[in-house]
């Protein structure tokens, strides 16, 4: 199944930034961009959401000087733009994938396209490992811990049915039974046309 392998890149990705467990660390990608084209993007996608993850934490720190969380806002926004152009760049891997395939005459669209249920996925996986943390966190009470393993139990089944949902999307895609229609950025606040601050006007 495609989630196999997303799921295990995911969390790869996510041991892999906590061996140093800093937002300036360098990124290497091990994966090849051509030959290995999807495990790159995935590899890329997740690593984005979890230095992101870390920048939210971050901001939050009640005592943090204002010009470092305008910088830090700022860094939050580019990535967030990273994120887009990852989605856009894996649903152009399964266009190309699937452009083949017939749609059926009663194929229907999606709520979403696969990549954005592949972003909810990796953002899944921060949460599972944040949470799996929590239940073994040296210093915190037993009933937090017993709190934290509810909700990590929860979040455990939420993967395997999300990871469902992917699969069998990317199933009925193939069998023309689903189409793919895919909607290029939207976003409107970091387009200098689109945004009147941006534009200059007050």
């Amino acid at each position: 199944m495609f989630t196999d392998k997303a799921n295990k890149i995911f969390k790869e990705v996510i041991e892999k930034y906590h061996v140093e467990d800093r937002v300036d660390q360098e990124f290497s990608n091990p994966y090849d961009s051509k030959s290995e084209q999807i495990e790159h993007l995935l590899y890329r996608k997740c690593w984005i959401d979890t230095v992101q993850w870390h920048y939210e934490d971050i901001i939050r720190d009640p005592e943090i000087d204002p010009v470092a969380a305008l910088k830090l806002k700022r860094q939050i926004d580019a990535s967030n733009q990273d994120r887009t152009d990852m989605v856009e760049y894996i649903d152009s891997y399964f266009l190309e994938k699937y452009k083949e395939v017939v749609a059926k005459e009663d194929a229907t669209i999606n709520t979403e396209s696969p990549a954005w249920g592949i972003d909810r996925l990796s953002i899944l996986a921060l949460k599972v490992y944040h949470m799996h943390e929590e239940t073994v966190r040296e210093g915190a009470s037993d009933s937090h811990k017993e709190a934290c393993q509810k909700k990590y139990d929860v979040l455990l089944e939420q993967q395997v049915d999300l990871s469902t949902a992917i699969d069998t999307l990317l199933s009925d895609i193939e069998n023309g039974d689903k189409y793919m229609k895919v909607y290029k950025q939207m976003k409107m606040y970091n387009d200098d046309e689109l945004n009147p601050v941006l534009r200059g006007e007050k």
